[in-house]
């Protein structure tokens, strides 16, 4: 379910953070879904820097490398949507030969995002 949320046309600049433990390309104007921000206490409108900017550069042209972290880049996100609930999953859980038999289920929780500016 973490993908984008609308397609958007091709950015000129793009960059890849490291958000969540992971790495994720962003472009200029494109809403993604991150982990749940601020315990979904924040407001729409709010604003999000990232600092940990791996690569900055533009679609064609060069691109500046971090090692690990780009100096002075940052990428701005815009809050859309405080708390977006993700697709419901299922855990199984059973033991052959005996009556054991669980069923949990999980549903993550996200946050809508708009990428308002990268600097780099």
């Amino acid at each position: 379910m973490r993908q984008l949320i609308g397609a958007t046309k091709m950015a000129d600049n793009y960059a890849i953070i490291e958000e969540s433990g992971g790495q994720r390309k962003v472009a200029q104007d494109e809403q993604i879904l991150i982990d749940l921000y601020n315990a979904g206490d924040s407001k729409a409108g709010d604003s999000i820097t990232i600092d940990k900017v791996l690569v900055v550069g533009s679609v064609g042209g060069d691109a500046k490398l971090g090692a690990p972290y780009v100096k002075g880049a940052s990428v701005t996100l815009e809050i859309v949507e405080p708390v977006l609930k993700g697709d419901k999953l299922y855990i199984y859980k059973f033991r052959p030969k005996s009556t054991y038999q669980r069923k949990t289920g999980h549903r993550q929780r996200y946050t809508v995002a708009k990428v308002s500016s990268i600097k780099g």
